[in-house]
């Protein structure tokens, strides 16, 4: 049986891959975290064990169990079997695995920051996968938001960044100002 992924970032937005099979699902027992690791000077988003919390994402098929494109793009991070954390349409059910940094890696002290460009595109996911209610959902049930926020807009540094249209940049910054996150 073909094995799936469960992405809960920017694999959501399904404008930054091909993957085919893909459907919104829920990852139980866990919750998005942007944390700073020595990898790199910007933040990932990451998921950390959480048992009261699901989070929505989708799962979409990995042809031929081939999961050397997805590890080469989600490097810095560990594939985790799903086991039977998510909830999905399909039946009989995949083996569906997630990323998440290693907690031995995280907790590097630094001025790291989160690129706008790539929260825009995680946003514009969400909101076309489960509407303004999912994207809510989306900055409640992610920890960090004390992070600076690098306002990339003009020049986006994240390789895969989309246009949003002015409501989707207004949803962005209005949640961003509801939590009030520091962009610079």
């Amino acid at each position: 049986m073909i094995p799936y992924f469960f992405g809960y970032g920017s694999l959501v937005n399904r404008q930054t891959h091909s993957y085919p099979d893909a459907h919104p699902a829920r990852l139980r027992g866990w919750r998005r975290s942007w944390v700073r690791t020595a990898v790199r000077d910007l933040v990932f988003l990451s998921v950390v064990e959480d048992p009261g919390t699901t989070i929505d994402g989708l799962i979409a098929a990995v042809p031929g169990a081939d999961w050397a494109a997805l590890d080469a793009r989600e490097a810095g991070y560990a594939r985790l079997s799903s086991g039977g954390a998510v909830i999905h349409p399909i039946s009989p059910a995949p083996d569906i695995a997630h990323y998440a940094v290693p907690p031995s890696d995280t907790g590097v002290p630094g001025d790291h920051a989160i690129l706008l460009s790539y929260l825009d595109v995680v946003v514009q996911g969400f909101l076309h996968e489960f509407g303004e209610a999912g994207v809510q959902d989306f900055f409640d049930t992610t920890d960090g938001w004390d992070t600076p926020v690098l306002n990339d807009r003009a020049a986006p540094r994240y390789p895969r960044h989309k246009v949003l249209s002015a409501q989707e940049t207004a949803l962005v910054d209005s949640h961003l100002a509801r939590l009030s996150a520091r962009v610079e």
